[in-house]
């Protein structure tokens, strides 16, 4: 399992030993721009996105393996849907919006 954080405090707080400590041995956590993925781990067959984002961030799709889903709200603020994407296994995408949510905006390093 990885997980991508954008808050270097994170990490800088303990929670990699943390994790290990309740077990978890299988985790790597990353701090970085959550909106590029991580390639180097990539294709994903699971993708989840928990802030929001106006439309499906590119480097996450292309990290997709075909037939893997993501989850992710997608919307703008006050308009969010929780919205699973399928890729399909010629590499197209599927969405469905399944209910409406409010969460905070997917931040993008500049």
């Amino acid at each position: 399992m990885t997980s991508h954080c954008s808050d270097s405090n994170f990490t800088r707080t303990g929670s990699d030993a943390r994790l290990r400590q309740l077990g978890y041995s299988n985790v790597t956590i990353r701090v970085g721009d959550g909106t590029r993925g991580w390639a180097e781990h990539a294709p994903f067959d699971k993708i989840l996105v928990t802030a929001a984002a106006e439309q499906p961030p590119e480097a996450l799709l292309n990290q997709l393996a075909p037939g893997g889903l993501m989850v992710l709200p997608l919307g703008p603020e006050g308009a969010q849907q929780l919205t699973v994407i399928g890729k399909q296994p010629d590499g197209q995408p599927t969405a469905r919006a399944i209910i409406p949510v409010r969460f905070g905006q997917l931040e993008t390093a500049i």
